[in-house]
């Protein structure tokens, strides 16, 4: 299974945010333990170290280890401006899942994906699915 983890979820872990840290946090165990079938989007990287500060630097170079960031574009933004979200930014990892080739894309804003070509999980719903 390969996955492409939203933004909220690596804040829920990275800010301790209950009650949703525990499914984050299981999500990233599973991710460590299979290296390679998990990715982030540059930009969520950004947005992450933005938004936590302390801290997030030594969490993203963690993550590093076995999480991939897929190498997007100037195709890849066309592909996320043309998909006809409101949102931008979550067209923008819809567009990250998809170079990917992404099973899953891993939110807790669920609602905000209706459009998306793939499918879309919290990650309370992935956990006990992951092999």
């Amino acid at each position: 299974m390969r996955l492409l983890i939203d933004t909220d979820v690596l804040l829920d872990l990275a800010l301790g945010r209950d009650p949703h840290v525990n499914a984050a946090s299981t999500l990233i165990d599973w991710a460590s333990a299979n290296p390679g079938r998990c990715g982030v989007a540059w930009h969520s990287l950004a947005n992450l170290h933005y938004l936590t500060k302390s801290g997030a630097e030594e969490f993203i170079r963690d993550m590093m280890e076995f999480v991939i960031v897929p190498p997007t574009g100037t195709h890849e933004m066309i592909q996320a401006l043309s998909l006809g979200f409101s949102d931008l930014e979550d067209a923008m990892q819809v567009s990250a899942a998809l170079l990917f080739d992404s099973q899953v894309l891993v939110t807790r804003n669920v609602k905000h994906y209706r459009k998306s070509p793939i499918k879309v999980m919290t990650p309370a719903e992935l956990v006990p699915l992951l092999p």
